[in-house]
């Protein structure tokens, strides 16, 4: 078997759950959505209302195949807009015969051309020998989804603003509005507000959530967890027939990792093995969580499984390292397996056996949903569902490693 295998999420041979509701988002700025009319662009209702007879700004958008953003821009005479963009505007103008009047040069000028973008900081620890404890320098996952943020964003001639949250926080929610108010939306990494919180940041501006569920007032991007995890246990249950799997967990309030793990638990109970799993294998979606995870279990004796699957691959890091550490061959005595695919995983010693996420595609499509709902051509509930892929490597039992 090749080291590096890719197979799409959700076998065939095994029955799917129903595909939720997707959102065909705009790739660029040259093919926007069409524009939705509504009465008050900064109000917290989403959604179209009555049209006017007079022409609007959302009229000269639409007609000019361009965003509110960018009439705004030339109507304002901000941020020097294109040529062309200019020409197109203009043009929209004179034929449909609109009249900026102060209301609605008001609406226009209160775009910021913001987006906010909040992270959650992750666990640290506090021993200073601790190889991992400057983890929150290398956070790849997050980093990788910012970077398809800020891309999308440059596109749309948007800036973002990032913050990030220590993941205790006790209350982020006033440093969270803080940045709302700066910021045309939010874009929110992880759970760092309670479902209240939420609901209240939704009434405020367009929001939306990566790794959560689609709310009447916010919209949420995410990967197919489910198929992803499904396909992985199917490869360790049947294709290698191990028979004790663990589960190191991610947060533990986490929408993806509780997705990962009940995908994993209903494979394994179909499958007639054992899983384990609880607060000794929370490992926080840290390669220091999943060190100190197997250094406490090997240390108290206990035996491995044959597999550990991890709730994303820097976790997987860490088992790797920690095993090696006790003289726990990967894979003859246990294998090891990852979720997300960042660039590292191929590159390891023992290259890892993972799921890979569409990681910046991901953040991309955030920014793209925000937008959209910024300019009224989303309404909130979309949720949008990337697919997800089994890659085969090394660390699982699948052969040799060899070049990815």
């Amino acid at each position: 078997m090749d080291a590096e295998t890719t197979v799409n999420a959700g076998k065939a041979a095994r029955p799917a759950p129903s595909a939720p509701a997707t959102l065909d988002v705009p790739p660029t700025r040259d093919a926007p959505a069409p524009v939705r009319a509504v009465a008050d662009p900064a109000s917290a209702t989403l959604g179209p209302v009555g049209v006017s007879q007079a022409a609007t700004i959302y009229d000269v958008a639409r007609a000019a195949g361009v965003s509110i953003a960018s009439v705004s821009r030339v109507l304002n005479g901000r941020r020097n807009p294109r040529p062309e963009t200019r020409d197109k505007v203009l043009q929209a103008v004179a034929e449909l015969g609109f009249v900026p009047d102060d209301a609605a040069r008001a609406l226009s000028a209160r775009l910021k051309e913001v987006a906010g973008v909040i992270i959650r900081l992750p666990w640290t620890s506090r021993d200073p020998e601790d190889l991992f404890a400057d983890e929150e320098d290398s956070l790849q996952f997050p980093d990788m989804i910012n970077r398809g943020i800020a891309e999308a964003a440059q596109r749309r001639r948007f800036d973002i603003l990032v913050r990030s949250v220590e993941l205790d926080e006790h209350d982020p929610g006033g440093r969270i509005l803080t940045l709302a108010r700066k910021s045309d939306g939010i874009i929110l990494h992880d759970r760092v507000l309670d479902a209240e919180q939420l609901e209240w940041l939704g009434r405020q501006v367009p929001v939306v959530t990566l790794a959560a569920e689609a709310t009447s007032l916010t919209a949420n991007v995410r990967s197919d967890n489910a198929a992803g995890m499904r396909d992985l246990a199917g490869h360790l249950l049947y294709d290698h027939g191990y028979r004790t799997i663990s589960y190191i967990g991610g947060h533990i309030d986490s929408p993806d990792s509780i997705a990962r793990f009940d995908s994993l638990a209903a494979e394994v109970a179909t499958a007639g093995a054992t899983l384990l799993d609880g607060p000794q294998w929370q490992g926080n979606y840290t390669a220091g969580g999943g060190a100190q995870v197997i250094n406490s279990l090997l240390d108290r004796g206990t035996p491995m499984p044959d597999a550990i699957v991890c709730a994303n691959d820097q976790t997987a890091i860490g088992v790797l390292y920690a095993l090696d550490r006790h003289g726990v061959r990967v894979p003859q005595d246990v294998a090891v397996t990852g979720f997300d695919d960042i660039p590292v995983a191929r590159h390891l010693q023992t290259q890892l056996t993972t799921v890979r996420q569409r990681i910046r595609e991901l953040g991309a499509t955030a920014f793209e949903v925000l937008y959209s709902m910024i300019n009224h051509e989303t309404p909130a509930m979309s949720d949008v569902v990337l697919p997800t892929a089994l890659i085969r490597r090394r660390s699982c039992g699948c052969g040799e490693a060899e070049p990815s």
